[in-house]
């Protein structure tokens, strides 16, 4: 099936990421292991990213613009990642090659994962249209990093308007007490704050994510204090 989608030795999208990883010197053999992974999940990021793009069937310039809003790429390399992208971009087939990449190299850093994630929605919604295919494609990706279905509506909800919902986007139950409410909504903010995000090691380049994610917290937390009248 890997040679079918081109992501076989000989493939066509195959050899052409292969040349550019040569052209930026990732060859195999001078690299150690922990800078190959790091190669590795560099493209299968990228890969994702763009294959994401063309899941509703057009790859437009604002998802694009998104992709670059994330993942800020040094401008030397900047030519050599946006030839990669457009490769990838030509159709969704290999994504879920790139998810499971992703998902061997995070499978000890759950909270990286959910940022790969998070990211990837923040490009989905850049156009002010989720796809239903977006929403399939996502939810794939998803499973194979290990998130169950509740968290992933959690995660969608920060950046796809779900009306009227705003305990989803706090991963809580409407019954929830107005203690445990308060404690959850001042775990979060902890916990997603861009300092915190620096802080735990995570790239970067999510910070933008980590802002847009924190304002829906806010403002699910502020739509059920007023209707509480907390």
């Amino acid at each position: 099936m890997t040679r079918a989608m081109g992501l076989g030795e000989g493939g066509g999208v195959r050899a052409a990421i292969e040349s550019l990883c040569a052209n930026l010197g990732f060859d195999r053999a001078s690299r150690s292991r922990s800078q190959r992974n790091s190669v590795a999940f560099t493209i299968a990021v990228i890969s994702l990213c763009a294959k994401l793009s063309k899941a509703d069937g057009v790859s437009s310039q604002l998802e694009a613009r998104a992709f670059e809003e994330v993942y800020h790429v040094p401008p030397e390399e900047k030519a050599n990642v946006e030839r990669l992208y457009d490769i990838a971009r030509q159709d969704v087939a290999g994504y879920d090659a790139y998810a499971d990449r992703v998902a061997r190299l995070l499978a000890d850093e759950p909270e990286l994962k959910r940022d790969v994630l998070e990211a990837l929605f923040h490009i989905a919604a850049a156009d002010g249209i989720f796809h239903g295919a977006e929403d399939e494609y996502l939810a794939d990706v998803g499973r194979r990093f290990g998130f169950t279905e509740a968290e992933y509506r959690s995660m969608r909800a920060l950046f796809v308007r779900v009306p009227d919902d705003p305990y989803i986007i706090l991963g809580v139950p409407p019954e929830v007490s107005d203690a445990e409410l308060k404690a959850r909504y001042r775990r979060l903010v902890r916990e997603n704050h861009p300092d915190t995000f620096l802080a735990h090691g995570v790239p970067e380049e999510f910070v933008d994510v980590a802002d847009r994610k924190l304002a829906a917290i806010n403002a699910a937390y502020d739509q059920i204090a007023r209707e509480r009248a907390l």
